[in-house]
């Protein structure tokens, strides 16, 4: 018996592991498995990305909307520079690069992949500069960049399996419906806060590649730490982190110091 489990679970673990593609992460070098594909990603992207601009209010603020592009592009075209010169020339032809303004009071900004960025003008009073627009949109960037909507889809896709896979194997063990049931449950909801751990770490990765971008893109990334701080004046009571998908704005802070004197290496003022 223990045996049967023993190779029950190795043959799930070589499924998952089997599955996919090693892709590196620019800037980082982590690596990590992708069951997605760069075109599947892409077209759902663009899908998406295009239902969305039909109901959103693009701004009507033509000074801003200008800004927000320019700043992009400058950091697109900064991105673009790195991959080519550093072994990732293949990627850049995955990004068609957008930058919209849209109306909104929401302090934020999302960035789907292949390049398509939307920032809020709920922001733009807590950017202030174009400096602190250029970490806002350099951590956006990285996420494309990155490839972190891929790697929560192939989590996703890993921790479905799994829990199906696992209860057929209980199931075949002779596990009563019952138990492999409430095993499943008890998985599903495990692999949920995973997940959630994973999405912390990818922003945290975003934080550190945006950095470098908006420095490699000519803005100074000093700003980050007093940006940041604004930030944590906006947010709304005590946050929870570990249900969160982000960091706490204090490790946020402090990681960002930490990351200042590699950046600043990178940084040419304009």
């Amino acid at each position: 018996m223990r045996k049967a489990k023993f190779l029950a679970m190795m043959l799930l673990a070589a499924l998952l592991y089997s599955c996919g593609t090693t892709s590196t992460v620019p800037i980082t070098g982590r690596k990590h498995r992708l069951s997605v594909s760069d075109e599947y990603v892409l077209s759902l992207s663009t899908q998406q990305y295009q239902q969305y601009l039909q109901q959103a209010k693009k701004s009507t603020n033509a000074a801003n909307t200008a800004m927000v592009q320019r700043v992009g592009q400058r950091l697109a075209n900064a991105v673009e520079t790195y991959l080519r010169g550093h072994g990732f020339a293949n990627e850049v032809k995955n990004f068609a690069w957008e930058f919209n303004l849209v109306q909104s009071n929401e302090v934020n900004a999302f960035c789907m992949p292949g390049g398509k960025i939307v920032v809020y003008e709920g922001i733009l009073p807590v950017t202030r500069d174009e400096a602190s627009l250029a970490i806002v949109l350099g951590h956006e960037i990285a996420h494309a960049v990155a490839k972190h909507s891929a790697e929560q889809m192939t989590k996703s896709q890993n921790s479905s399996t799994l829990v199906q896979l696992g209860g057929g194997v209980l199931s075949a063990l002779g596990v009563d419906s019952n138990t492999t049931q409430g095993i499943a449950t008890v998985a599903s909801q495990g692999l949920s806060l995973l997940n959630l751990k994973y999405s912390r770490d990818n922003e945290s990765e975003a934080d550190y590649m945006g950095l470098i971008f908006a420095a490699m893109a000519g803005y100074d990334p000093n700003v980050a730490v007093t940006f940041w701080q604004r930030m944590a004046q906006q947010s709304q009571g005590q946050q929870v982190v570990w249900l969160s998908s982000h960091p706490s704005d204090a490790k946020r802070i402090s990681d960002i110091q930490k990351h200042l004197p590699e950046a600043l290496t990178y940084y040419k003022k304009r």
